[in-house]
């Protein structure tokens, strides 16, 4: 059955092979960016900072207007910062979060009232393992994807009622344009004590995005869940490795987990 579905960032990476392959299975599908880009015609695009609340809520009218229902919101739009927390300007943290949390939230009360009086929808939160580990150096993406954790987990309870359904996926290492997007902080004076451990786990972070899956697996993993009449709460899309690290968290004492992490991360006391 054919569903309507909105996706936010479409310009690269998992959007735009998540909207490309929903479209080519005759889904409407409406996908948004804040840039011009080549698009898969099949695909509606629509231009949009998640950030602006008003333009949120305008785009999300227009779909409603067109198509008179959204059965799935997908939050994919994101951006990702890298460097110590000392050092980090204030301004990176706070596009983070914005982009991150609250165009995630801005979306979701855009789609609810239309949801709730369809009796139904499904609203996919893409998070990430950093969603449920502090990564050094990428703390404050970290801490915007716990956020999308809790919200997601309060949210999914507050909506059942509405047969509303909250998925949250957390992709590992995939290779896509965010190595290249990332906004990493080196230095900011003359005494950054950060700099040189900061670039050695820099280089061990991109060796491991680069070396990642293409994020065309995650698009048909997304694809699947928004065609599952009953999908999980929650999808880890990673490698074994990855998967065991996520057990390990929840199992080891923190204090070993986070030796585990300073050792990949080549952090040394």
């Amino acid at each position: 059955m054919s569903k309507v579905i909105f996706i936010t960032g479409i310009s690269s990476g998992f959007g735009k092979h998540t909207a490309s392959l929903l479209a080519e299975k005759g889904h409407k599908v409406y996908g948004t960016t804040r840039k011009e880009i080549e698009h898969d015609p099949r695909v509606n695009v629509l231009y949009l900072d998640v950030t602006d609340l008003p333009a949120v809520e305008i785009c999300i009218k227009t779909v409603l207007e067109k198509e008179g229902r959204i059965d799935v919101l997908i939050n994919n739009a994101g951006m990702h910062t890298g460097g110590a927390i000392e050092v980090a300007p204030y301004d990176d943290i706070r596009s983070q979060i914005d982009t991150n949390l609250m165009g995630a939230i801005h979306t979701i009360r855009a789609v609810l009232p239309a949801m709730r009086k369809q009796g139904e929808g499904t609203i996919i939160n893409i998070s990430s393992i950093g969603g449920l580990m502090g990564l050094p150096f990428q703390a404050f993406y970290s801490a915007s994807k716990f956020a999308i954790e809790g919200l997601s987990e309060a949210l999914r309870i507050e909506l059942k009622q509405f047969k509303i359904r909250v998925v949250v996926v957390n992709p590992g290492d995939f290779h896509t344009h965010n190595t290249i997007n990332r906004k990493n902080v080196y230095i900011r004076d003359n005494n950054n004590a950060y700099e040189e451990q900061f670039k050695k786990s820099l280089t061990i972070i991109e060796k491991d995005e680069n070396g990642g899956w293409p994020p065309e697996i995650l698009a048909r993993k997304i694809s699947r869940i928004v065609e599952s009449k009953n999908p999980c709460n929650r999808y880890v899309v990673a490698s074994f490795e990855q998967k065991l690290a996520v057990v390990l968290k929840y199992i080891l004492p923190g204090s070993w987990f986070a030796k585990i992490l300073e050792d990949h991360y080549g952090i040394k006391s």
